[in-house]
């Protein structure tokens, strides 16, 4: 994909992940509108790049806002390219969870990201060329201890994603799932960052992310796990999943170190602490 021929719609612009795919799209040559929940963020991104960019405050699990970012889309001349980066992330023993904060992480996650990409994809089929991008995660194929409900939302993206790539396999929109390890956002939270530490888990930084999407993107690639040893811990947990089973048991005591009882949510402004 010619990245500077591509017209851009990226939920979840205000996150430290998302502002770095926006620098990284802007740098590429791309037009692009960043959806969002936090308006100064917004704005500041707007004076920043200028008018390479245009903007839409919303909270995509809410049908009115949905709507104005499928309106703002109509408007962009060329709009080719879905990026659906908005997340939010949960750590904590699943039996802490209320009923509440499983729906807003499943909805936010995993509904809104569905329902928004159903309603832009008449215009996207309309394009010479047009991709989807999902952002997942390791999470949404190796499920951890202490992420319970956002794996369960990581794995069912996962499977939309091949599902849809396989249903438009006859149009020229293309879907890409690129799915990173843990990365350095401000959504860690100081329970997560020390279990990390604790464990010696190598993390990302959120412009190492960006420059593997638009590597993916120029490259027209179709499923992409960042980083070592995770794709082989994929690979492995996919074909023989006990090994797995046997080595992530020596780690739950310290998850459940810093799990403890209470769940610590994770603010909606950015998109993943640790994939």
């Amino acid at each position: 994909m010619r990245l500077r021929d591509s017209v851009v719609v990226l939920t979840g612009a205000t996150g430290g992940m998302g502002q770095a795919m926006v620098a990284a799209l802007c740098q590429a040559g791309a037009q692009v509108l960043l959806v969002g929940r936090q308006t100064q963020a917004l704005q500041a991104m707007e004076r920043e790049f200028g008018s390479r960019v245009s903007c839409v405050q919303a909270d995509l699990r809410q049908a009115d806002d949905r709507a104005r970012v499928v309106a703002a889309a109509r408007k962009l001349s060329g709009f080719n390219l879905l990026v659906n980066a908005a997340g939010v992330n949960h750590f904590g023993l699943f039996e802490s969870m209320d009923d509440a904060a499983i729906a807003d992480l499943i909805d936010t996650n995993l509904t809104a990201n569905l329902q928004l990409t159903r309603a832009l994809l008449p215009l996207m089929k309309s394009a010479p060329q047009a991709c989807v991008v999902n952002i997942g995660s390791t999470f949404g194929s190796i499920g951890y201890a202490g992420f319970s409900t956002y794996c369960a939302s990581k794995f069912a993206l996962r499977g939309f994603s091949q599902a849809l790539r396989r249903e438009l396999a006859d149009t020229r929109v293309g879907v890409l799932y690129l799915a990173p390890r843990a990365t350095r956002t401000e959504m860690n939270s100081t329970r997560v960052n020390a279990m990390n530490n604790a464990l010696q888990v190598t993390m990302d930084s959120p412009e190492q992310v960006a420059a593997q999407l638009i590597r993916a993107l120029q490259q027209d690639l179709r499923e992409v796990h960042l980083g070592w040893p995770e794709r082989l811990f994929v690979r492995l947990n996919s074909l023989l999943p006990s090994l797995l089973d046997k080595a992530l048991r020596r780690q739950l005591p310290t998850i459940q170190h810093y799990a403890g009882t209470e769940p610590d949510i994770a603010p909606s402004t950015a998109l993943e602490q640790r994939p």
